[in-house]
């Protein structure tokens, strides 16, 4: 079977493009430092982050999950996620902030 240049070029760009990618919705990670368990509303959190990447319940209370990753065949992945859990007062419980890079 030959093989020519251009097929090997065409595999070479459908293995790069395949191999990157994102997922979720990116946000703004300064804001994390403004959040304060029992203070900061449900509302505010809307108003600095936006719709949150996922919606559910944890023990019976609210989880926005906002989410956001980055997927590359060359250079480093990146990921940040922020998990909040409300109480029955529409204010945030507690969180979770992680991420690969600096913020």
């Amino acid at each position: 079977m030959k093989i020519n240049r251009l097929t090997i070029f065409k595999l070479a760009i459908l293995f790069f493009l395949a191999s990157c990618g994102t997922m979720g919705k990116d946000f703004n990670a300064s804001q994390v430092n403004n959040i304060q368990n029992h203070v900061t509303s449900q509302s505010e959190i809307l108003k600095n982050f936006g719709i949150p990447f996922k919606e559910g319940t944890q023990n019976g209370m609210v989880m926005w999950t906002y989410q956001f990753d980055q997927y590359s065949a060359i250079g480093p992945d990146n990921s940040k996620d922020l998990v909040i859990l409300f109480d029955k007062k529409d204010t945030v419980n507690s969180y979770r902030f992680t991420s690969t890079r600096s913020e």
